[in-house]
């Protein structure tokens, strides 16, 4: 039954490898649960309140909804879209949300906004006009687009892991480890973790990234309970600790099941902002957030059907309306949990470099998140450094597309270039794609080739340049 549902044998998979992809996926964005808490449970919006409207900051309650919105969402994705992609919610929409649009207002009336920009762009999904523009991008940005995610993420596991950090000042903005050099248990675990992975992967060894992640973590919880390492910044005393660990401390919890609550869904207020900041005000925030929310979905689709080998001769992936339609869902669900928009994660290139190609992964991955839901304790043990080789070495397998992207047409390589180095350099996947987009069609125009572009392609574009320029326009407006 499973196999002729989710197409595993067509696909060239097995139950046992969707098995461990979905697990490994699990693994390697667990940290979202005990990372959004942090971002938006700490937030304060115009009156002074925590989220909810609270007097003070209830992390376990964002931590429980966190993973229960995870876990259901993404199990709809497995069943709906088949599809081996995970969701959950969007890391820098929770900041910008946080920071930028709950400071202005309730954090009722953020969510309020969070659902709208969810429920225009689920319109757009039953319109056809999302899966459109996806099928308008051509063939090799598509493939730049994987690529240049691949990238990304390799970078995102070397930051989480503490291998490369920014500099408090200098001529550069990152640099190797702690000033220049790599300090500290927590890089040797990383390494460990790396370098195992690697060598069973050389040995085509099944199940190499979950291995890997799992004796790292050991390896943590060993070093960690000798040593006493401790966290690299502790919120209590505001100390940092460069030879800590990042966002887990690799310790035995004393309580492994806890109780979750879900006190959050429902709070939201769909039109609440209009009565605390301007109108045109409301539309340039949502037209933020729908922009970062339908593109760097685009991408991370694009890039997880390039690796798993599920795109045909055009770039276009299988059920591409149903999976677009359950993460336009997802948006509308994060805002009505409370918990900010909800996505589909990059992360899951890690389960189908363990062998994940249909939804059975997904569904998987999510009965984990909400096994989370009464065991975040146990899920804390896992830290940053023992589940981001798996980034690293996903990156690694996702970056040998760029060989089929044709460098002698300029009018396909410069807008490759620019979306491949500038994911990773501005740590956005939109800004990435709305390079490689703007560049594309004025390459084109400028060839005498305009008639090639698609006109879906040039109006996004337009929107594009309009995100771009967002700030000047904002300060015409007032």
């Amino acid at each position: 039954m499973l196999d002729s549902y989710f197409k595993i044998s067509q696909r060239g998979s097995t139950v046992a490898r969707e098995v461990r992809g979905g697990i490994v996926t699990f693994f390697t964005m667990a940290y979202i649960v005990a990372l959004n808490p942090l971002i938006i449970g700490l937030a304060k919006d115009a009156d002074g309140k925590f989220i909810g409207g609270a007097d003070a900051p209830n992390l376990a309650l964002v931590a429980a909804m966190t993973a229960l919105m995870a876990g259901l969402l993404t199990i709809l994705m497995g069943v709906v879209g088949n599809y081996p992609l995970a969701l959950a919610t969007g890391l820098g929409l929770n900041t910008f949300v946080a920071v930028g649009i709950a400071s202005r207002m309730t954090w009722a009336d953020a969510m309020g906004l969070v659902v709208l920009e969810g429920l225009i762009i689920t319109v757009l999904v039953l319109t056809g006009f999302r899966t459109a523009v996806f099928k308008a991008v051509p063939a090799q940005l598509k493939i730049a687009i994987s690529v240049g995610i691949g990238l990304f993420i390799a970078l995102i596991g070397l930051v989480d892991a503490g291998f490369v950090r920014k500099t408090p000042s200098g001529p550069v903005p990152v640099t190797l480890g702690d000033g220049g050099t790599l300090v500290g248990w927590p890089i040797i675990i990383f390494a460990i973790g790396l370098f195992l992975t690697i060598g069973l992967m050389v040995k085509k060894v099944k199940g190499a990234i979950l291995i890997g992640i799992i004796v790292a973590t050991i390896a943590a919880v060993i070093v960690e309970t000798s040593l006493k390492i401790g966290p690299n910044f502790d919120g209590a005393t505001g100390k940092v600790n460069p030879k800590g660990w990042g966002l887990n401390v690799p310790a035995m919890p004393d309580n492994i099941v806890a109780t979750p609550d879900f006190g959050l869904f429902g709070k939201f207020n769909l039109f609440g902002s209009l009565d605390r900041v301007p109108v045109i005000t409301v539309v340039l925030i949502v037209f933020t957030l729908l922009l970062s929310d339908f593109f760097d979905t685009v991408g991370t689709v694009t890039a997880i059907g390039h690796e798993a080998g599920l795109v045909d001769k055009d770039g276009n992936i299988p059920n591409n309306d149903r999976i677009l339609l359950v993460d336009s869902i997802a948006a509308v669900a994060g805002g009505a949990g409370s918990i900010s928009s909800n996505t589909s994660y990059i992360e899951s290139a890690s389960g189908v470099g363990e062998g994940a190609r249909t939804g059975l992964a997904s569904v998987v991955t999510g009965i984990c998140f909400l096994l989370t839901t009464f065991l975040a304790p146990l899920v804390a043990i896992i830290p940053y450094e023992a589940a981001t080789p798996a980034l690293v070495i996903v990156g690694f397998l996702m970056m040998t597309q760029i060989k089929a992207i044709d460098w002698e047409d300029y009018g396909i390589a410069i807008p490759a270039f620019l979306t491949i180095i500038l994911m990773p350099f501005t740590y956005n996947i939109s800004v990435g794609i709305g390079a490689g987009f703007v560049t594309h069609v004025v390459i084109r125009y400028v060839q005498g080739r305009g008639k090639e572009v698609h006109p879906l392609l040039l109006l996004v574009s337009g929107l594009f340049m309009i995100y771009f320029l967002s700030s000047p326009i904002n300060a015409w407006v007032g």
